[in-house]
């Protein structure tokens, strides 16, 4: 594959990065947009490209948008993943996104955290958690020749710790956010309990050693 680091253009992805960089930290910012070179790679790796469910656009949305849970546009009124589905749903129906894209993308980011269920929900639901994975130091290996550099444009910054800093935030503000056995639920109790979670923890053996 011929990977490039241009992004897509036009109004609705200038919409989504402007709105992720614009409500989230850097490092959680530069985190989505790895997720989606890394899906990109994922899709060549899986013989994705040319499939007919495969659409760069919807693939940029939702790996750009998947944390916008985790950012200043979200209240903390439910578990991050599905409000930042909300408002990805939201910016996507405002710039005339047909339902059924808009209804992809929404359960793309919703199932981001959800092994065994995102994989199972089509192209884009497995290669957006797939390539938010790799992110976190899963099947590394099949972004060896592209890693170095997409770090190099989009660099980590602690991002692990910043994305658990936010989830924790939101998830503290009210029941809705952090139900038992969620991701916001578990890393709240983690927090709470040892200082620490798992997640930061794990952070310590993953490939990129952050």
């Amino acid at each position: 594959m011929t990977l490039t680091l241009d992004l897509p253009t036009g109004p609705l992805a200038d919409a989504v990065l402007r709105t992720v960089q614009s409500s989230e930290s850097a490092s959680i910012a530069n985190h989505s947009v790895r997720s989606f070179f890394f899906a990109q790679l994922l899709a060549e790796y899986e013989g994705a490209l040319d499939d007919a469910a495969y659409d760069r656009d919807l693939l940029f949305a939702a790996t750009v948008m998947h944390d916008l849970g985790a950012g200043d546009l979200a209240h903390g009124d439910a578990r991050f993943e599905v409000e930042g589905a909300d408002l990805a749903a939201a910016l996507l129906t405002e710039h005339g996104i047909d339902t059924r894209d808009v209804d992809r993308v929404w359960e793309a980011i919703a199932l981001h955290t959800s092994p065994g269920i995102a994989e199972r929900r089509g192209l884009l639901a497995y290669l957006t958690r797939g390539g938010i994975g790799i992110d976190f130091g899963r099947n590394a290996e099949i972004v060896a020749d592209w890693e170095k550099e997409i770090h190099g444009a989009y660099p980590r910054l602690a991002m692990v710790k910043s994305l658990a800093d936010a989830i924790v935030e939101r998830a503290a503000r009210s029941a809705a956010a952090a139900p038992r056995y969620s991701i916001g639920g578990e890393l709240l109790r983690e927090r709470r309990a040892d200082g620490i979670t798992a997640l930061e923890l794990a952070a310590a053996s993953s490939p990129w050693e952050e």
